[in-house]
């Protein structure tokens, strides 16, 4: 019983963190929003985080796509891998779909943008292939 309790304890404040990564997506502070990429980026790629994301997917999205409007290099880059890991989560499904739906015009935006950093541009042409093969209904 106490196992299972402190393995909820733990859930509970992993995903405390992740809640605090992004709201740290919409602070003022470049520093603090690259932080809290990186860590988004660090939690995405090291377990399922499928149902709590499921429920924040929009705010997530709305929060990348300020970051990849508005941030420059690093921001963008960080942003771009952020979001392919969030499509990662998501499947193929209509959630998945959604997610790629909104961001796609974005990345390609970025994509194209010759004075973007290489390596914002090469994290937004990653997402928009991953994203598009894993979630993208349309096959053009």
């Amino acid at each position: 019983g106490s196992e299972a309790a402190s393995e909820q304890g733990q859930e509970e404040e992993a995903e405390d963190r992740l809640k605090e990564h992004m709201d740290n997506l919409l602070d003022k502070s470049a520093k603090t929003r690259q932080a809290a990429l990186q860590s988004l980026r660090l939690a995405l790629s090291s377990r399922t985080l499928s149902e709590f994301l499921l429920e924040r997917r929009l705010t997530l999205t709305d929060s990348l796509e300020k970051c990849l409007k508005k941030g420059k290099g690093e921001e963008q880059a960080l942003a771009g891998t952020v979001l392919t890991l969030l499509c990662l989560q998501m499947g193929s499904g209509p959630e998945g779909e959604e997610v790629f739906r909104s961001l796609k015009p974005l990345l390609v935006s970025v994509l194209t943008d010759s004075t973007a950093s290489p390596s914002a541009r090469q994290s937004c042409a990653t997402a928009l292939g991953m994203c598009c093969y894993i979630a993208a209904a349309d096959l053009e």
